[in-house]
């Protein structure tokens, strides 16, 4: 559910911390700690922490997920493809959320929703896996009330609307780029489904996108909110992100 803040819903934040990883492993050794640092952003005030472990283990590693688990206090969102390594994963950490991803195992980012009408028996069957060990699950979709739909069948909890293509259009035209968000919105809240959003959402567009798409529980956000703590210090950097999401 969402946070509270003077008794009204609030989107939540779940940072990802992804970048943190590709720094550490850019130079190899431990700096920066992403676990210390997961620790920090929970105390900044973060509601979750993301990570998206890769085959390659190219930012986060295995070892890292387990390392973190005892770590992640508030929510431990875990995104991946349902590979049987990456299911093998999640069974024995135990996160709060898994979000699937349809990523192939050597895509840059995650740059597109599931097709769950043609994947629909597969989804059921990996959510009901999921389900079984008591994880909270989602799934990453686009903004066709079609593909919605069929998402909704998979007996998902949630999905969680790819926003690159808000964030692409936000600077030419930002009620237009929102619009499709605020309907798959309402068709998600109508099925049923709890409604998450992800991808290249900043500290320029996400107020407004949180305010036409309310139903919003949960952000997830790496790239960017990384990248303004170079600037800004993590700390008011997450500050910062909050205030948005008020």
């Amino acid at each position: 559910m969402g946070a509270k803040v003077n008794g009204h819903n609030v989107t939540r934040l779940s940072v990802n911390i992804n970048k943190l990883a590709t720094l550490r492993n850019a130079r190899g050794g431990e700096v920066p700690d992403v676990c210390a640092w997961a620790v920090e952003i929970q105390r900044f005030g973060a509601h979750g922490i993301t990570v998206h472990p890769r085959p390659d283990e190219r930012h986060i590693r295995r070892s890292d997920v387990f390392a973190l688990r005892p770590l992640v206090t508030t929510e431990f969102n875990m995104e991946g493809y349902p590979s049987p390594e990456f299911m093998a994963l999640v069974k024995e950490v135990r996160p709060e959320q898994v979000t699937l991803v349809p990523d192939p195992p050597g895509v840059l980012t995650s740059d597109s929703g599931w097709d769950a009408r043609d994947r629909k028996t597969f989804l059921k069957g990996v959510l009901k896996e999921l389900k079984d060990e008591g994880v909270r699950t989602s799934i990453f979709m686009g903004t066709d009330l079609e593909q919605i739909g069929h998402a909704a069948d998979t007996g998902t909890d949630r999905i969680e609307l790819y926003t690159g293509p808000f964030a692409h259009q936000f600077p030419v035209d930002r009620a237009q780029a929102v619009e499709p968000f605020v309907r798959a919105g309402e068709h998600a809240a109508a099925l049923g489904l709890g409604l998450n959003a992800g991808h290249d959402l900043d500290l320029h567009n996400l107020a407004w996108f949180v305010q036409h798409v309310p139903m919003v529980l949960e952000v997830s956000i790496g790239h960017a909110l990384i990248s303004d703590a170079l600037r800004f210090g993590m700390e008011n950097t997450v500050a910062l992100y909050l205030r948005e999401l008020r």
